[in-house]
C-alpha cells in the first residue's frame, strides 16, 4: 500500500483528501495542529505545527522509520484579507511563516526521504490569487507566489533523484471559510478563472487525485482549477 503524508488534515481540503486517499487504498499519515476526526485502520494523525522546524523533523522521522512516504501534499496554509496599505506587517509575516516556511520545512523533511528512497511526489499548494494579482490580497498572494519559486526550484534541484515537485492552484473551494466572505466577492473571482459554478470540496480532490499518476503533471509545473482570465 502506498503512504501519503498530508498537512492540514483536521478540516476542509486537507481532510477530504486523507479520506479519499484512504478509500482508495492508501495508508495516510495526517499532520494537523488539532486532532483530525478521521478515524481509519490506515490513519495516523500526528500533532505538529508545520512552522516548527523541528516538530516536522522529528514526526516525519517517526513516519519514515515505518517505510517510505511516496507522496507529500502540503496543504496547510492560512489566507487574510487586507489593503496592502492596511496590512499589518505582522499579518504578513504570519501568512509567510504558515504558507511558506511551513511548506519548506515539510518539503525539506519529506523531500531528504525521498532522495534516500530514489523516488517520491510532493504537492504544494497555491492559488489563483497569484497570477490574477487579487487585490486586497498582497500579503497571501506573496506567501503563496514564494511558494510557487519553491516548487520550480526544488522540482530542478531533485529531479535527478527521482523525486517530483509540482503545485496545484486553486480559486475558491466551498469551506467553511469561503461561506464567510461576501458572496459577490467569490462570484467575481469564479468569473475570472470561468468558474461561475464555483469549486465544490469534490471537484477540488478529484483535481488532485488526477495528477497523481507517474506522467500525469511534469514536475516543476504550477496548474490551477480553472482558466485563468483578465
Amino acid at each position: 500500500m502506498p503512504t501519503a503524508l498530508i498537512t492540514g488534515v483536521s478540516k476542509g481540503l486537507g481532510r477530504a483528501l486523507a479520506e479519499r486517499l484512504l478509500a482508495d487504498g492508501w495508508v495516510v499519515h495526517g499532520f494537523s495542529r488539532q486532532a483530525a476526526p478521521i478515524t481509519h485502520a490506515h490513519f495516523t494523525g500526528h500533532l505538529v505545527d508545520v512552522t516548527d522546524e523541528a516538530a516536522v523533523r522529528a514526526s516525519v522521522a517517526a513516519v519514515a522509520e515505518l517505510g517510505r512516504i511516496d507522496l507529500l501534499i502540503n496543504n496547510a496554509g492560512a489566507a487574510s484579507l487586507n489593503a496592502f496599505l492596511l496590512t499589518p506587517g505582522k499579518v504578513a509575516e504570519s501568512l509567510m511563516r504558515v504558507n511558506y516556511l511551513g511548506t519548506f520545512h515539510c518539503l525539506q523533511a519529506v523531500g531528504k526521504v525521498m532522495v534516500r528512497q530514489r523516488g517520491g511526489l510532493i504537492i504544494n499548494f497555491t492559488t489563483v490569487a497569484v497570477p490574477l494579482s487579487l487585490e486586497g490580497e498582497a500579503a497571501y498572494v506573496a506567501s503563496k507566489a514564494a511558494v510557487e519559486a519553491l516548487t520550480r526550484v526544488a522540482a530542478t534541484e531533485l529531479a535527478t533523484q527521482g523525486v517530483r515537485v509540482m503545485a496545484l492552484g486553486f480559486g475558491p473551494i466551498d469551506t467553511d471559510l469561503t461561506r464567510a466572505v461576501p458572496k459577490a466577492a467569490l462570484a467575481k473571482i469564479n468569473a475570472r478563472i470561468s468558474r461561475p459554478a464555483g469549486t465544490s470540496m469534490g471537484e477540488a480532490v478529484d483535481f488532485v487525485v488526477a495528477r497523481l499518476g507517474a506522467s500525469a503533471s511534469a514536475s516543476g509545473s504550477v496548474e490551477y482549477l480553472g482558466k485563468l482570465g483578465s
